[in-house]
């Protein structure tokens, strides 16, 4: 097995979980970074439901703050903050929203060198706390390796009140390293890639945990939705430890990012990458069926109907996710045929 030279690990220095945390958003990043400047992205609808509580919550530290109105996750929105970056001059970056205000401050404050925040306002994807960002350019969507927040602050009382897709899309982020983790270690025993045992079994145990409260998170109760926080957070600690997204991404991943790429209308990631984890669960010859009831009870999309996605749509991602990315996993070098993958979602009931 491949073994690495030099082996960085960059962690989270503080996770804070609560009710009405984000209101002490001001007292942790004073103690936390010098200086009094801190510049807030967040997004236009978040703005009135977190943003300007985080702002608040800073200026009531005596910390003088700016706020930038993030709308895309593109490198023209990375680029745009950058500039701002550099008339203001922050100590910190303090990202308020969603998935794509996260990535943008993840990978602007990693360029320009800055310890960011991460205040996720829904629990959605297993970007709150991890070092990889995704972010597009004119063609497709990217992921950078970068580095993971400096400070973590999730408010429940805030992640609670998110739509219910989203929670149901983190659902099937994390019930995705069933198989990622599967993809990791067939690579390692096939192709002999470096992959670390404890960052692969933190991704499981993230899954396991949410597994074992799926009532609970669908209920919305408190110490489902916290489960749910904590899995996400646990998988972007496990890419850190692996230096890599590993532990989290595999061939359900890549079926999810096939289908950003030539499905007119994608659903949300972790709803694609849910579904694609029914896939490859029956390739790895795992049970497919626990992981569609799982999702069946969050309330997450099982097939191609529910994700608003033609089915033609599902069989040619399934015969293209092999070419996404240089990554070994159980779809191999050569992939799946198109009739191999009509099999295989017809008989997971992906499509009808």
């Amino acid at each position: 097995m491949q073994t690495k030279p030099l082996h960085e690990i960059n962690l989270p220095l503080k996770i804070v979980i609560g009710r009405r945390v984000v209101d002490l958003t001001g007292e942790y990043c004073k103690h936390l970074f010098s200086g009094n400047k801190m510049l807030v992205l967040t997004g236009p609808h978040v703005y009135g439901i977190a943003g300007k509580k985080v702002i608040e919550s800073l200026e009531d530290a005596g910390l003088l703050t700016h706020y930038v109105l993030v709308k895309g996750s593109t490198l023209r929105d990375v680029e745009a903050v950058r500039e701002v970056i550099r008339e203001v001059k922050p100590s910190a970056l303090i990202a308020v929203g969603g998935g794509k205000v996260i990535d943008v401050a993840k990978y602007s404050s990693f360029l320009e060198g800055l310890p960011f925040v991460s205040v996720p306002t829904s629990a959605s994807h297993d970007g709150i706390a991890s070092p990889v960002a995704s972010i597009k350019d004119e063609k497709r969507r990217g992921s950078f390796f970068t580095r993971p927040p400096a400070l973590v602050i999730a408010d429940v009382a805030i992640i609670s009140n998110a739509p219910q897709r989203l929670i149901a899309s983190g659902c099937g982020d994390v019930i995705a390293k069933l198989t990622a983790v599967r993809d990791a270690r067939l690579a390692r025993l096939i192709k002999g890639e470096y992959v670390g045992d404890y960052a692969l079994s933190l991704a499981l145990l993230s899954a396991r945990m949410v597994l074992s409260k799926a009532e609970l998170i669908a209920k919305r109760s408190e110490e489902g939705i916290r489960t749910l926080i904590e899995a996400l957070i646990s998988c972007g600690v496990a890419m850190a430890i692996a230096g890599s997204s590993r532990p989290c991404s595999g061939s359900e991943h890549l079926f999810s990012h096939a289908l950003d790429i030539i499905a007119p209308t994608p659903a949300l990631h972790g709803e694609q990458v849910g579904v694609g984890t029914i896939m490859m669960s029956y390739l790895h010859g795992i049970k497919w069926l626990k992981v569609r009831n799982f999702l069946k009870k969050v309330g997450a999309p099982t097939n191609a109907k529910e994700l608003g996605i033609d089915d033609h749509y599902i069989v040619k991602a399934l015969t293209i996710a092999h070419k996404i990315r240089r990554r070994y996993t159980i779809l191999g070098e050569s992939g799946l045929t198109w009739r191999a993958a009509e099999e295989l979602a017809r008989t997971t009931e992906v499509i009808s």
